[in-house]
């Protein structure tokens, strides 16, 4: 029965390839595949994106910067395995999550699955990605919810050292984030401004006039002042030419001609192009940036179609659909006048969701504001999850899991719905969104306006990166008199952490986790020989 089964398939498919493990990481490895959509059937489809992301909700330490950094290295890289996506695929991509809201590495692996291997992989590989840490976290809240007021010593030397050496790790990957995003003056200028930007004010609405200020920019000088500045600076090239060739033909005319010269008379082309300098002639097979933004655009290989995306009309009315759920939970918590405190958490969340752009170092002071200040989670417990969110792998959006579960505490609701509300409250809005603009996107992504807004985009939002390793920095070091956290370079010893940290990374290819956990132990050696006394403990 099963064999005649795949021969149906086989004959109604002529490239149905039946399903086994075994062939899917044949297929894999194969070259032939690379950045080529996998059309199999879907179980063959569900099982190589199994293969290859089932492990990263356990191993992708560091956060978002660190996150983009495996990302690349597994589907772009993919040493010993057909890549997925090409380098300009994964930027654009990468620039349309920084471009939407949510948790970007979230956005990120999720637009790399549906546009390898559709939505409902895509799915698959979310929930991948995100449960473990999900798990991880609500079991955090159980701990947390039956321990008392004050913390043990240690468990401040052990939080400490967890959030320095994160800062090494997300220092590094923005670092190596910046050097893959420099590609030309423009970039660098767009990286600079976006960390200036990112250090210098914090806002909801801050990051993302930044980064779209990005890309405005690239638009502007790529589609028209480039074009404008070649075009003056061809006129006064030329201006100089006319008047250097008036010069030579009114000597010429001034002077005899040398009898030996009569022979062999230079023609006036000739004269012409001796006199047009070499830099101007080269110049004529140069390109404008409009040009080449316009050819890069369209120059993309067409294995990287958007094979699995839907429709313009589809994506369209997926987003007004979004839209029209975030009105109508809005709006259900503001005409009742107590709403019950599950509609309350979740309209939260599902807000938070909605409108951070930029990540960690805007969704934090805002999940404070909807959990702490209604007196939901205490700021001892927030604080707690903050330190441990950063050295959970996955994504660090996960925090709302394990803020979801305290804020229901007492109401009457069990944890696991609170937790469950939180999870799909700041999870939904982002890969719902990223559905839609699929299918525009699959349309507009050769324009030259939209490739040169894209890169814009991306290299602004590199630069942004470094808020976050500053932001964690400036809270990383907790103490029992702190309710909000103080700055790492409070103790010089947490410096030497973040740099061990870094240089071991860098230099010493130690895996994040490794890394991270150093910085546990080192916390623990402070605590152990300093700690207590400037602790007061």
């Amino acid at each position: 029965m099963h064999s005649t089964i795949k021969n149906a398939l086989r004959h109604l498919r002529p490239d149905y390839m039946p399903f086994s493990f075994r062939t899917v990481y044949e297929y894999q490895r194969d070259g032939a595949n690379a950045c080529k959509p996998n059309d199999h059937h879907i179980l063959f489809r569900l099982a190589d994106v199994f293969l290859r992301t089932w492990d990263l909700g356990f191993t992708a330490f560091g956060g978002p910067p660190v996150h983009f950094q495996i990302l690349h290295q597994r589907f772009v890289d993919s040493k010993g395995f057909a890549p997925w996506v090409n380098d300009q695929t994964y930027h654009e991509l990468f620039a349309v999550s920084q471009a939407l809201p949510g948790p970007a590495s979230t956005k990120m692996l999720f637009n790399l699955v549906m546009y390898h291997a559709g939505f409902a992989c895509a799915t698959l590989g979310f929930f991948l990605w995100s449960l473990p840490g999900a798990l991880g976290m609500f079991l955090l809240s159980i701990g947390v919810g039956k321990i008392s007021e004050v913390l043990p010593g240690p468990v401040y030397g052990l939080l400490s050292g967890l959030n320095a050496s994160t800062v090494g790790i997300i220092a590094l990957a923005a670092v190596q984030l910046v050097t893959k995003a420099i590609t030309d003056p423009l970039s660098r200028i767009l990286v600079i401004f976006g960390a200036c930007a990112g250090l210098c004010y914090t806002a909801l609405w801050y990051l993302p006039a930044m980064v779209g200020i990005g890309g405005v920019v690239a638009v502007v000088w790529e589609i028209w002042l480039s074009r404008a500045i070649g075009q003056i600076k061809a006129k006064r090239q030329q201006k100089r030419i006319n008047e250097q060739r008036a010069a030579e033909e009114s000597q010429e005319t001034a002077s005899s001609i040398p009898l030996e010269d009569l022979s062999h008379p230079a023609t006036s082309s000739q004269r012409r192009a001796t006199s047009i300098p070499a830099q101007v002639r080269h110049n004529k097979h140069e390109t404008t940036n409009t040009e080449a933004a316009e050819r890069v655009a369209s120059e993309a290989p067409s294995s990287q179609d958007h094979s699995y995306s839907f429709s313009v009309w589809t994506g369209i009315a997926i987003i007004i659909l979004f839209f029209a759920s975030f009105a109508a939970i809005l709006t259900a918590r503001a005409v009742l006048e107590t709403p019950p405190q599950i509609l309350d958490l979740f309209a939260n969340m599902y807000l938070a969701g909605t409108i951070i752009f930029g990540g960690g170092p805007v969704v934090i002071p805002l999940l404070r504001e909807y959990t702490v200040e209604p007196g939901w989670v205490s700021s001892r417990d927030f604080l707690i999850g903050l330190a441990i969110i950063q050295a959970f792998p996955g994504p660090n959006f996960n925090f709302a899991v394990y803020l979801g579960a305290l804020a229901v505490r007492g109401s009457g609701t069990t944890g696991f719905v609170g937790a469950l509300l939180g999870f799909l409250g700041i999870f939904v809005p982002g890969p719902m969104l990223s559905v839609g603009v699929a299918g525009i996107w699959r349309v507009v992504r050769t324009k030259a306006a939209v490739a040169s807004a894209l890169r814009g985009i991306n290299a602004t939002a590199v630069g942004l990166v470094f808020t976050a390793v500053y932001r964690l920095w400036e809270i990383g070091y907790l103490t029992p008199d702190s309710g909000r956290g103080k700055s790492l370079a409070n103790d010089p010893w947490w410096v030497v952490v973040a740099a061990i940290t870094y240089s071991g990374s860098a230099w010493f290819k130690v895996p994040p986790a490794m890394a991270i956990l150093l910085g546990a132990v080192l916390g623990l050696g402070w605590y152990g020989v300093a700690g207590k006394t400037i602790l007061g403990l």
